[in-house]
């Protein structure tokens, strides 16, 4: 069956669970190669979606999105907050006037948010950014769905090629952000941004695994 407005929420919520169970890990990675805010700024953003999104009532799946979109952009210091509120307004775009998502919805809408990050960032994959995470993901979904795949099993294969990608910057040099003013030193840990957008799309795996 299709993402209900309920089922978007659950996700929101789980991810917003899962930023905070992992606060101090992704501010730990972020004091490596940057301002050692990360998780501190990305558990504070969901909080403040959260809070908004109790008293919205959302017309359409695109409010919800929209609303966390600019919850973040509101309250997630550095590049962070710009680069998520994108993610989440472009969901919003694709996903406005919808009452629930099919499993293309979904790829459509992954789809704009991921570029809606690139454009904001102007980073590439290599660059040792959030990209290498969410543009595997966003592949690998799209690839299970010309498959066959269930909405299940493409969401699965997303979360596991964002795994992948998050892993593979250990060993690049950031070539965006705080990061790359560290150049060659930057190379050997793995990058907070990739890693909080890793676990986002683990979330909506694991949220949505119910979904027929």
């Amino acid at each position: 069956m299709p993402l209900t407005q309920e089922a978007v929420r659950a996700w929101l919520q789980r991810c917003a669970a899962v930023l905070e169970e992992n606060r101090d890990y992704l501010t730990q990675l972020d004091a490596a190669i940057g301002d050692a805010d990360h998780g501190v700024n990305m558990d504070r953003g969901f909080k403040a979606a959260m809070a908004r999104l109790t008293t919205l009532n959302a017309p359409d799946i695109g409010s919800i999105f929209k609303t966390v979109g600019m919850a973040l952009v509101a309250t997630v210091g550095g590049a962070g907050g710009p680069l998520y509120g994108t993610f989440f307004l472009q969901l919003g775009v694709k996903t406005a006037g919808k009452q629930e998502l099919t499993p293309q919805d979904w790829a459509e809408a992954l789809e704009a948010a991921v570029n809606g990050v690139i454009a904001r960032g102007q980073a590439r994959p290599g660059d040792k950014t959030m990209v290498d995470a969410l543009l595997p993901a966003l592949e690998a979904f799209k690839v299970a769905l010309q498959d066959g795949a269930s909405f299940v099993e493409a969401l699965a294969r997303s979360a596991a090629a964002a795994e992948e990608g998050m892993k593979a910057t250990i060993p690049m040099v950031a070539k965006k952000g705080r990061a790359s003013y560290l150049g060659e030193r930057s190379a050997g840990h793995q990058d907070p941004g990739a890693t909080s957008s890793y676990l986002i799309l683990q979330a909506a795996a694991e949220t949505w695994a119910d979904v027929s």
